[in-house]
């Protein structure tokens, strides 16, 4: 869908900002990014682009960390049968990774439960609890998930388990009835007043920071825990929370990590996805090459496998299991293909008459509850609504919710709670499972809502582009200094820029979806590659010879072993002005 396209700041730079650019040894241009996305001072631009671990904030900032802490070193020092429950998606792996790994190091042995995302689906359940009752664990921590399972946590209590619960989703009005809770989100608890520096940790970095003041606690030599950022970093990146203050800390460093590729499971999740293994990899490479992998080992049934994976003690180990999850990442997209197509066929019918709804709300009974997320992104892609995609199983429900930046979905799905059987999420994300009875009601109480907020007439959405760059001006020196505001990802956006009109010299399709243009400057003085992802059958070959303006990000590509610079289109328009 076409953007409106705006100016991420309009506000005047101070002729002082060159003053500044010299004495950080940037250039003019990128100290003028910088300042418009907020950095204005020199102090907090050198804290942007050095991101150190110096600068982490405690663990004991984290709302209920030091009180968790205690609970489980306790616990622990005790005797007690120690088990970490985690979520399927690749946080909730990483998380349960990270913990294993960590208990282990210090001496403590550490079970887990990773849930079936179609038999048992998220958070915690009964069932799972009471069996590992029955194995004896009597101590459990709970990583990226847990915060809204009040029941399941108080059944947990009357088996005699001592439950801790760690997790960054947003919390309800009532806390579970854990003997602890850790959350970034939380801001009052126990009669004490919370303002996290950090609340926008993943759930694996939350469990990073309670493993590292459990570390201070702990009896014996504490472990250096900078050997466990490469978890975070997977984690972080895969949960696509904000890549800012804190967070893009933990990544920078986790990244340079999966960099030196140390973990055997890690390495051998590089060479699957196409990468060298010692290969320097930034935030989109961990998004769309070794995230999927991990995630369809949960979306498609068993997360044990990635958890093996990460885990994995020697390459002979790893191998194997990352060439099953290639090939389970390879059945997850044929059966996202299959879904995405019944899916916009059924959005194209609602977004006109005489539906025209607002919010969309896709239901197949037969689609797979694990990919139905990745889809509701591409719907919203297309369409620019919120839109909810569900599936059913034995007359229950299941669903997963993606929205737009004008809609916070999760308070929306708050205010008709009464129609889940369970439910939770972000601003831009959720789930939820309810019986099929309630599906009619859902439909209208969704549209009504996203009306409510966006009105009746369709939005588009909005590209933030940083400025107007011409052809001349994209050289080396500038693609080196924007490696500086990596990692990429919500929060710190790709800088992104526009062209003034500039000619199509030449057009190569790439498969059936992408095309690979050839662009020059109206002079033709400087004629550069430029590759449009998804875009084939709105650029045409009926636009060569033709002028136009693009939105782009440029980059080195290095396909052939030759870096050359070449752009990547985020939209286009044949408007000159």
């Amino acid at each position: 869908m076409p953007s409106i396209w705006k100016l991420r700041s309009e506000e005047e730079v101070p002729s002082s900002l060159s003053v500044l650019a010299a004495e950080l040894g940037i250039t003019d241009l990128l100290a003028e990014i910088l300042w418009h996305r907020g950095f204005k001072t020199r102090n907090e631009m050198d804290f942007f682009l050095s991101p150190g671990l110096r600068n982490l904030c405690k663990p004991t900032e984290v709302p209920g960390a030091e009180e968790a802490a205690k609970v489980l070193v306790e616990g622990l020092t005790q005797g007690k049968k120690f088990a970490v429950w985690g979520d399927y998606d690749v946080d909730g792996i990483t998380s349960t990774a990270l913990v294993k790994s960590f208990l282990e190091s210090r001496g403590f042995e550490c079970a887990h439960h990773l849930p079936n995302r179609i038999e048992e689906g998220y958070g915690l359940n009964i069932p799972h609890l009471k069996k590992l009752s029955d194995e004896g664990i009597d101590l459990l921590l709970t990583v990226d998930c847990g915060i809204t399972n009040n029941a399941e946590i108080a059944a947990a209590n009357e088996m005699g388990m001592t439950v801790v619960v760690s997790d960054h989703h947003l919390p309800s009005d009532e806390l579970p009835p854990a003997a602890a809770v850790c959350n970034p989100r939380i801001t009052s608890m126990n009669g004490k007043t919370y303002d996290c520096p950090c609340d926008a940790l993943a759930g694996v970095g939350v469990a990073f920071m309670l493993m590292a003041q459990m570390n201070r606690l702990l009896p014996g030599d504490p472990v250096d825990l900078r050997q466990y950022l490469d978890f975070v970093a997977l984690g972080t990146i895969a949960d696509v929370v904000e890549l800012q203050g804190h967070n893009r800390i933990l990544v920078k460093n986790g990244l340079l990590l999966l960099k030196e590729a140390k973990r055997p499971g890690l390495a051998a999740l590089k060479v699957v996805s196409g990468y060298d293994m010692f290969a320097a990899i930034g935030a989109g490479q961990v998004g769309f090459g070794l995230a999927p992998r991990i995630n369809a080992s949960g979306r498609m049934g068993d997360p044990d496998k990635a958890l093996d994976l990460l885990l994995a003690a020697d390459m002979e180990t790893a191998r194997p299991i990352a060439k099953e999850l290639d090939t389970l990442n390879s059945e997850r997209r044929a059966e996202e293909d299959r879904i995405l197509k019944e899916a916009l066929a059924q959005a194209e019918e609602q977004s006109r008459p005489p539906h025209n709804r607002a919010g969309l709300v896709l239901f197949s009974p037969d689609w797979h509850p694990g990919i139905i997320g990745i889809v509701a992104s591409r719907v919203v892609e297309k369409y620019y609504r919120p839109t909810i995609m569900l599936c059913e199983d034995e007359g229950v429900i299941k669903g997963s919710a993606r929205s737009i930046r004008e809609f916070h979905i999760h308070e929306a799905l708050t205010g008709m709670s009464e129609l889940f059987t369970n439910f939770g999420g972000h601003k831009l994300a959720a789930g939820m499972s309810f019986p099929s009875a309630n599906f009619k009601e859902l439909r209208e109480r969704f549209d009504t809502a996203v009306i409510k907020v966006v009105g009746t007439e369709p939005l588009k959405p909005t590209l933030k582009v940083d400025k107007e760059l011409p052809l001349e001006n994209i050289d080396y020196v500038l693609l080196k200094e924007l490696e500086l505001m990596q990692p990429f990802g919500m929060g710190n956006p790709e800088p992104v820029f526009t062209t003034p009109p500039v000619e199509i010299l030449e057009r190569r399709p790439m498969g059936k979806e992408h095309v690979k243009l050839t662009i020059s400057d109206i002079e033709k003085t400087r004629r550069m590659p430029a590759k449009a992802w998804r875009m084939a059958e709105k650029l045409g070959s009926e636009l060569i010879g033709k002028k136009m303006r693009f939105a782009f990000s440029p980059k080195i590509d290095k396909f052939n072993g030759i870096p050359t610079i070449e752009l990547t289109i985020r939209d286009f328009t044949r408007k000159l002005k």
